[in-house]
């Protein structure tokens, strides 16, 4: 007999493991009857999992850490079982301000988060008004790490708001925001119905950045510990799946019926291809790593990505960093992922973590099958993050 559980998600390119889950039975091979619960806004979805009228969550990777520590409206002990997706983000500017910058010289080549930041400071000399989905989110975190770098930033000079991803293209539109940073499709949403221009990748910023994690309430997992094993699995098939060329098509027909995104398959298959047009009319671009579910040990919850999710949070919120890291790293439960994945016979990433954006390229390292290839998980800005410190 199935178990029944309800997982939140918003309708998002990176929700595909779930939907995908459901759909082509891995959910119910593993025995669960997976109910998909669509939200309007992260912070609807985080109150769902507070509350416990949902069991499951996709969620931001910053929320089970922020949440954890009290961060925002509805504090509690959440846990990251799995990582669900890597990258997927875009920045976007208006097409006025695309405009400005590049009259100043600026050639939009997608990939140059330096020079890029230097001419959105030299375009504009008033407040620039980012939007991002939500204040614990990647997308704010890699927006603070990349402005932050550039001799020109001033906190003053930008004013950082929070827009749902489905009301962002009007935001734009309506003259609301010059600058935004959302997952796909809502990006290219924005260029196709606001004239948006985007202008940088989330990956240009850090190259393996954990996007959407799979979420749940820490008393409930502890209470229910073969139900999140059998969804780790289910999810797990589900991204390996998503990577494989060959199954993009359906999987860009699943994504855009009416009650998972909702969305043509041009607005859908962008993030799936990693194929992007910047602005209305152009070529699409080929961005390497725009966003992926599962090679490269993607869906493996790094207590060393925690920590660093962990120390940025901390920076902003003027919180206490060494709370701050040990919350986070009991919050990716690497216990859980490789209880459920270990009798498969998967191969795991050995117990001795890793230093985030030291792998400039791709890397063999020691695994439990004998050697798996990670990387690359540079930070733009050549940095390395070692959370053992």
């Amino acid at each position: 007999m199935s178990r029944e559980v309800q997982c939140g998600f918003l309708p998002l390119v990176d929700s595909a493991p779930l939907i995908i889950a459901q759909e082509l039975e891995f959910a119910a091979e593993e025995g669960l009857n997976l109910k998909l619960v669509r939200q309007p806004s992260w912070s609807a979805l985080r109150d769902m999992l507070a509350l416990g009228h949902i069991q499951f969550a996709h969620m931001l990777s910053p929320m089970p850490i922020a949440m954890s520590l009290g961060l925002g409206g509805m504090p509690a002990h959440i846990d990251a079982l799995m990582v669900m997706s890597v990258n997927g983000t875009v920045i976007g500017v208006s097409g006025d301000l695309a405009d400005s910058m590049q009259a100043g010289g600026w050639t939009n080549r997608f990939r140059d988060p330096v020079a890029t930041a230097q001419a959105l400071f030299a375009a504009r000399t008033d407040r620039i008004r980012i939007g991002v989905p939500f204040p614990f989110s990647m997308h704010r975190l890699l927006l603070d790490y990349w402005l932050t770098r550039d001799p020109e930033f001033d906190l003053n000079r930008i004013e950082v708001v929070t827009v749902p991803p489905p009301q962002m293209a009007n935001a734009v539109r309506d003259g609301e925001l010059d600058m935004f940073c959302v997952g796909e499709p809502w990006g290219s949403v924005a260029v196709q119905q606001s004239g948006a221009s985007l202008i940088l990748p989330g990956a240009a910023i850090w190259q393996f950045a954990p996007e959407k994690i799979l979420g749940v309430r820490h008393d409930w997992a502890e209470l229910n510990p073969e139900t999140c094993l059998a969804m780790i699995r289910a999810i797990y098939r589900a991204a390996r799946w998503l990577d494989k060329k060959d199954n993009k098509p359906l999987a860009a027909e699943i994504l855009a019926r009416s009650q998972h995104l909702d969305l043509p398959d041009h607005a859908i298959n962008p993030a799936l291809t990693g194929t992007i047009p910047v602005r209305l009319g152009a070529a699409p671009v080929d961005t390497r790593n725009l966003l992926f579910f599962h090679r490269r040990a993607a869906n493996f919850p790094w207590r060393s990505q925690a920590a660093w999710i962990a120390d940025r949070l901390a920076r902003i919120h003027n919180i206490d960093d060494t709370t701050a890291n040990a919350t986070a790293r009991e919050c990716f439960r690497t216990d859980f992922y490789r209880n459920a994945l270990m009798p498969l016979g998967v191969d795991l990433p050995g117990a001795s973590g890793k230093i985030e954006g030291a792998m400039k390229h791709e890397t063999v390292v020691a695994s439990t099958r004998g050697q798996m290839i990670l990387g690359p998980d540079a930070f733009l800005d050549g940095a390395f993050f070692d959370f053992r410190l």
